[in-house]
């Protein structure tokens, strides 16, 4: 499902137990040092949106990033809250399940649309 939209990137949530989702550049690009700098650095501000809200609305144990791009060969950064008793913590959301838990966590649509309006009101300029 596609959070967010602009001409330069995107963001999508990944199907999770924990908050998690994925932001792209909408033109693919193979590695980091290929994104145009300007562009690099609105990765990043989109990246320290999504961190802040998903701390403030989820208060979670740990947020993680990653960026891997081996299945999915094109520059992409995951952006998952983490919780002491999610599924696989501590491990990495790629790593070995531990438990099988129920999280109660607050409506993620809620948390899609309040994200939503605050990455549509910082890049408001951008088509």
């Amino acid at each position: 499902m596609i959070i967010y939209k602009d001409s330069e990137i995107y963001v999508e949530s990944e199907d999770s137990q924990v908050p998690w989702l994925k932001i792209f550049t909408c033109e693919a690009f193979k590695e980091l040092g290929d994104v145009p700098k300007k562009l690099r650095l609105r990765l990043w501000e989109t990246y320290d949106i999504i961190e802040f809200h998903m701390k403030f609305y989820y208060k979670p144990t740990k947020i993680n990033m990653a960026s891997f791009g081996n299945v999915l060969p094109r520059v992409h950064i995951h952006v998952m809250a983490r919780f002491k008793n999610d599924n696989y913590f501590p491990n990495s959301l790629w790593g070995e399940k531990l438990r099988e838990t129920e999280l109660k966590l607050p409506k993620k649509e809620k948390f899609y649309q309040e994200l939503h309006l605050a990455l549509s009101n910082q890049f408001a300029t951008l088509p």
